[in-house]
C-alpha cells in the first residue's frame, strides 16, 4: 500500500518532466523570435487610415492578436505546469519521513538517558492525560511513542543507525509513476476504467474525426465551399465582361447564406435607389428591372447591394446590423476572389489554356473592392483612363480629379511622375488641399508599388523554340516603393480587415483570349521566396551541366535579388504550331489601381526539325470545358454599355505592335509604374 502511495505521488512529477522537456525550449525559441523580430511598420500612416481605426492597437486588438491557437495553447500548458508544481510541493510537505531522533528533538547518536529525558519532556506536552487535544493525542501515539520504542529497543536502534529503518535492511522496491486508481483495480473500478479508456482513446477521436470530415467535405483548402467553386466554374464564360464579373462573384454559396430579416427590406430598398446606376440594369425599364433584381435569392440581393454600397462609399447611413453584414461580406471577398480567379485560369481549351478577359475582370473587381472605388470610375473618357486610380488617394473625389485635369494631368501616371514640389503646389493651389492633406497623399504615393518585369522563354538545352517543345518561362518580378519597403499592406481605409498584396503574372495571347501561363506572386514571405528561387536556379543550372562553382555563384546572386525585392517565377508550357505569336505579359496587382505592368513579347516557333517530339502532351490529358458551357450571346453583350478593360487589345493595337516591332524572341524587359506599358525592340531570327 505504501509503495502504491509513493508511486501515486511520483505521477505528477513524471507528467511535469514530460511537459517540461519540449515546452521550455519551444518557449525560449518563441521568445527569442519575438524579441529579435523587426518592428518595421508596414501599415499606411496617413490620417485617413488612422481615423478608420483599422490599425489602431487598442487593448482588445492586442489581446486578439495574441489570442492565436499556438499562444493560447502555450499559456495553458504553462498554467498546467504551474498547478502541477504547486501540487507536488504541497504533497511533498505533507509526506514526512519517519526519523526518530528528529521527532524527539535529538541529534543522531544520542545516549539512552537523553532519549528518556526527551521522551518525558514530550510526554508532559502531548500525553492525553496532560493535553486533551485530539491532535496532540494522535501525534503522541503515531510519532513520539513509536520513536521512543525504535530507539530504546537495541535491535531496532541498531537497524535504524545502520540501515536507516527500524526493521533493518529493506529490499529494492520497483514502482510505476501512475495514479493510485490505475494500480488498484477491482471489479467495479475496472469497468469504469475500461469505459474511460475506450471513451478517451476511441470514441472521442472518432467524434472529432467525424465532425472535421463533415465540415471539411463542404470546404476547399482555402475555406471556400465546394458548391461555390462549382457555381463559378459552370458560370464562367470566355467573353465575360469585366463589369459583369460582380454578378457572378455574388453567386457564392457563402453570400446566399447571408441572413436577411424583415427589418432589412426598407433599408435595402433605399440602398437600391442609391446604387442602381452601378447595377447592370436597363434604365429605360427600371421598374421591370428592379422587380427582376429583387426576385433573386434574398442573400444574393443583399450581398450585391452591400458590395455596391461599399464601392460607392454609401455606408455611413447603414444600420448596425447591415454594417455587421457588410463586414462579413467583405471579409469573405479575398478568398472568394482568389478562387474565382483560379476558375478563370482553369484549362479550358485543348491546349490547356485559361481565359484572359474574365481573369483581368476579376483582378479589376478585386482592386475596386479593396480600394472602395466604383466600377463605373474605370470607364475611359476620351484620352483619359478614367478617374478610378485617383479615388484611392486620400481626400480625392471626382471634382478634385476634374480640377487637376485642367492642368493637363490626364493620367494617374502623369500625376505620380510629377516632382514633389510641383505636386504639392498643384494640390494646394488647384485642388485646395491643406498641408496635412497633401502630406497624406504623399504618404500613400510612397506606399504604392512600382513593378518591373524581366521575362524570357526558352527551350532548355536547345537553341530556338520548335513546335511541340516544352518551353520554360523565366521571369523576375521586382517591386520598389518610394519609402523603401518591400513588405507592406495597401492603403485601404474602407476595407475592414488586413489585406496582403498579391500579384498575378499572366502570359497570354490577347487575340485568342488564352492565358498560357499564370502564377500568383506574394512579396510578404522573403524566406519562402529565397528557398523557392534557390531550388529552381540550382535545378536549372545543374540540368544544363554547369559546374558546382557556377551553380553556387548563380544561387548566391538569386538570393541577393530576392532580398532586394525581386521574386522568381518559373513555368512551363508546350510550344504551339509553327508561327509568330504576339503574346502579352501582365503583372496585375489585386490591391492597387494603376500599378499594373503590361508588355508585349514576340514568340517565334520554328518548324519541328529535331528527332522525336520532346515533352508533347496529349490533348486527351488536358481538361476542357464541360458540355453545355457556351459563350454569351452577342445580343446580350450589346445590351449593356460595358467599359472596356484597360488590358484588352483590338486589332489596331496588334498592327501598331507589328509596325513598331517587338522584343527579341522569347524575352522582354519592362519597367513601369503605370497601368499599361508596351516594350519594344527588334526581332531576332
Amino acid at each position: 500500500m505504501a509503495a502504491a502511495e509513493e508511486n501515486s505521488t511520483l505521477f505528477p512529477i513524471f507528467i511535469l518532466t514530460l511537459m517540461a522537456f519540449p515546452l521550455v525550449p519551444y518557449t525560449l525559441i518563441k521568445l527569442f523570435h519575438a524579441v529579435s523580430k523587426k518592428t518595421t511598420n508596414i501599415n499606411c500612416q496617413c490620417s485617413v487610415c488612422f481615423r478608420s481605426g483599422k490599425y489602431r492597437k487598442s487593448i482588445f486588438k492586442r489581446i486578439s492578436n495574441f489570442s492565436t491557437y499556438s499562444n493560447l495553447t502555450l499559456v495553458l500548458l504553462w498554467v498546467i505546469m504551474a498547478v502541477l508544481a504547486y501540487y507536488i510541493k504541497h504533497i511533498s510537505s505533507e509526506i514526512q519521513v519517519f526519523e526518530p531522533f528528529n521527532i524527539l528533538g535529538l541529534e543522531a547518536g544520542a545516549s539512552d538517558s537523553e532519549i528518556k529525558k526527551a521522551y518525558r519532556r514530550l510526554s508532559i506536552q502531548y500525553h492525553p492525560d496532560k493535553n486533551p487535544d485530539p491532535e496532540a493525542h494522535k501525534y503522541f501515539v503515531d510519532y513520539i511513542s513509536k520513536a521512543y520504542q525504535a530507539l530504546t529497543d537495541p535491535v531496532s536502534r541498531e537497524n535504524f543507525e545502520k540501515y536507516g529503518h527500524p526493521d533493518g535492511r529493506q529490499g529494492l522496491q520497483m514502482g510505476i509513476a501512475l495514479p493510485k486508481f490505475l494500480l488498484d483495480i477491482d471489479g467495479s473500478s475496472g469497468g469504469i476504467l475500461l469505459l474511460g479508456i475506450v471513451g478517451v482513446c476511441i470514441i472521442l477521436p472518432l467524434m472529432i474525426a467525424v465532425i472535421y470530415l463533415s465540415r471539411s467535405a463542404k470546404y476547399t483548402g482555402n475555406y471556400v465551399m465546394h458548391s461555390t467553386i462549382y457555381t463559378y466554374y459552370i458560370s464562367m464564360k470566355p467573353s465575360l465582361a469585366p463589369s459583369k464579373v460582380l454578378d457572378l462573384f455574388v453567386k457564392a454559396t457563402e453570400y446566399r447564406d447571408t441572413p436577411v430579416h424583415r427589418i432589412d427590406e426598407e433599408p435595402l430598398q433605399k440602398l437600391f435607389v442609391l446604387v442602381r446606376s452601378e447595377l447592370n440594369l436597363d434604365v429605360k425599364n427600371i421598374r421591370q428591372e428592379q422587380a427582376k433584381f429583387f426576385k433573386q435569392h434574398p442573400g444574393y440581393v443583399k450581398s450585391e447591394l452591400l458590395i455596391q454600397a461599399h464601392l460607392t462609399r454609401e455606408t455611413s447611413d447603414l444600420s448596425p446590423n447591415l454594417q455587421c453584414d457588410l463586414k462579413r461580406v467583405l471579409e469573405l471577398a479575398p478568398r472568394l476572389l482568389e478562387e474565382l480567379m483560379k476558375m478563370t485560369l482553369v484549362p479550358r481549351t485543348p491546349q490547356g489554356h485559361g481565359w484572359l478577359r474574365p481573369a483581368t475582370g476579376v483582378v479589376e473587381l478585386s482592386q475596386c473592392i479593396v480600394q472602395a472605388v466604383p466600377l463605373s470610375a474605370r470607364k475611359a473618357t476620351g484620352s483619359s483612363e478614367g478617374y478610378a486610380p485617383f479615388l484611392q488617394l486620400p481626400h480625392f473625389s471626382e471634382t478634385v480629379v476634374k480640377k487637376i485635369a485642367r492642368k493637363k494631368i490626364r493620367t494617374f501616371q502623369d500625376f505620380r511622375d510629377m516632382k514633389l514640389e510641383e505636386r504639392a503646389e498643384l494640390l494646394s493651389q488647384v485642388a485646395g488641399f491643406s498641408a496635412s492633406e497633401s502630406e497624406d497623399v504623399e504618404k500613400v504615393l510612397q506606399m504604392m508599388p512600382s513593378i518591373s518585369l524581366d521575362i524570357s522563354c526558352e527551350t532548355e538545352g536547345e537553341e530556338g523554340i520548335q513546335e511541340g517543345d516544352i518551353v520554360t518561362l523565366h521571369a523576375w518580378i521586382t517591386l520598389e516603393r518610394g519609402n523603401g519597403l518591400i513588405r507592406a499592406l495597401p492603403h485601404a481605409p474602407y476595407f475592414p480587415c488586413d489585406k496582403e498584396e498579391n500579384f498575378w503574372l499572366l502570359l497570354a495571347d490577347s487575340l485568342s483570349n488564352d492565358v498560357w501561363v499564370s502564377q500568383r506572386v506574394n512579396f510578404m514571405d522573403e524566406a519562402t521566396a529565397i528557398i523557392a528561387a534557390s531550388k529552381a536556379i540550382q535545378e536549372l543550372k545543374e540540368g544544363s551541366g554547369a559546374s558546382a562553382r557556377d551553380v553556387k555563384a548563380t544561387v548566391k546572386e538569386a538570393i541577393a535579388k530576392v532580398k532586394k525585392g525581386s521574386r522568381l517565377v518559373m513555368g512551363k508550357f508546350q510550344a504551339p504550331a509553327e508561327g509568330n505569336y504576339n503574346l502579352t505579359s501582365l503583372c496585375l496587382c489585386d490591391s492597387w489601381i494603376g500599378c499594373d505592368v503590361k508588355s508585349n513579347l514576340k514568340l517565334k516557333v520554328l518548324k519541328r526539325s529535331r528527332a522525336g517530339t520532346r515533352g508533347v502532351v496529349s490533348t486527351d490529358e488536358v481538361p476542357t470545358v464541360e458540355d453545355g458551357i457556351e459563350e454569351e450571346d452577342e445580343e446580350e453583350e450589346e445590351e449593356y454599355d460595358d467599359y472596356e478593360s484597360e488590358y484588352s487589345e483590338d486589332d489596331e493595337d496588334v498592327k501598331d505592335t507589328k509596325s513598331r516591332g517587338a522584343v527579341a524572341n522569347g524575352s522582354a524587359h519592362n519597367k513601369s509604374t503605370g497601368s499599361s506599358s508596351d516594350s519594344s525592340g527588334s526581332e531576332e531570327d
